[in-house]
């Protein structure tokens, strides 16, 4: 079996950046995507805050960067890699459709948003309900939104959205938000609406998000509420599946841990994108596969950096 040089998993913004700097650094890679392209990007409406694009869809952003991509290395698509071990100095990469060989990895599995689970919240996804207040907020100026979390994300996106000129309520099932008190005292100034007690048992509407049915809990009392937009903001799970038993340091929240130049604690192995915590922007994304690409080509040149 042939060894090749990188083996990037994750067909999204850092993946597919990975591939096309890898390439153009003189090695050979390959970009292995289970499902359709873009991971969480492409399930954002518009975006506005990308350089270069005024507005531009999700959908849209990651076709123009899957087709140059394209142009410089090789994507296996729908091939699902369903275990990672190392062997050696090689890393062996067992796919849905083979088994391959590499000198290195670039984990860029992303992660997902965590989900309330309830009625209707697959449904109005991008319909009114949406999990990044910094993508989509923009599109609900001089709207009535709610924010379902009590954290210090969740504070953050209600004080970003209410400096958009949009009316915010938040949603917290606890009689306290977690968030730091610098973030309550903000609230507080900005008569950010609070609704404590209090969790999100529906999503009503048919084709858009026209409101909740909203359940206080220590009352039981259920009311529907009229809101254009709902913003889930109760954590990631980032997708560390795969990397369990490989020794790979993880933080409390679950992320990957790298140093700055997106290595991890094992040798040759790097993260970047979302599954490394941060900033978590496409942007981010973009900018930690270049340089985990860079990082890659820097070692096996001269593995200098090998444990």
């Amino acid at each position: 079996m042939i060894i090749q040089d990188i083996a990037i998993i994750g067909g999204g913004p850092g993946g597919l950046t990975a591939g096309i700097y890898a390439i153009r650094s003189g090695l050979k890679a390959v970009v292995f995507d289970k499902g359709i392209y873009g991971g969480q990007a492409n399930t954002a409406p518009w975006i506005e805050n990308y350089p270069g694009f005024e507005e531009i869809s999700g959908m849209d952003l990651m076709d123009k960067m899957r087709a140059q991509a394209k142009k410089y290395v090789e994507i296996k698509d729908s091939e699902k890699v369903e275990a990672i071990s190392k062997k050696d100095d090689y890393f062996i990469i067992k796919t849905s459709k083979d088994d391959y060989q590499f000198r290195a990895v670039i984990y860029v599995t992303g992660s997902v948003h965590k989900r309330l689970g309830a009625p209707g919240e697959g449904r109005l996804m991008g319909k009114g309900v949406s999990y990044c207040a910094t993508c989509d907020g923009f599109f609900f100026k001089g709207k009535k939104v709610a924010i379902v979390g009590g954290g210090n994300n969740a504070a953050t996106e209600a004080i970003f959205l209410k400096k958009l000129g949009i009316d915010v309520t938040i949603i917290h099932r606890r009689d306290e938000l977690r968030a730091e008190d610098r973030h309550k005292e903000t609230i507080a100034e900005m008569g950010i609406n609070v609704m404590y007690d209090s969790v999100v048992e529906e999503f009503l509407g048919e084709n858009m998000l026209e409101g909740l049915r909203i359940k206080n809990v220590k009352t039981s009392e259920m009311s529907n509420v009229d809101f254009n937009g709902v913003f889930i903001s109760i954590g990631d799970i980032p997708q560390t599946d795969l990397i369990k038993d490989l020794g790979i340091e993880i933080d409390d929240e679950g992320y990957v841990i790298t140093d700055k130049e997106q290595r991890t604690n094992i040798s040759m192995f790097y993260a970047a994108g979302d599954v490394s915590g941060g900033f978590r922007q496409i942007i981010t994304a973009c900018s930690e596969g270049a340089i985990a690409a860079n990082s890659a080509h820097e070692d096996l040149a001269s593995p200098y950096w090998v444990k």
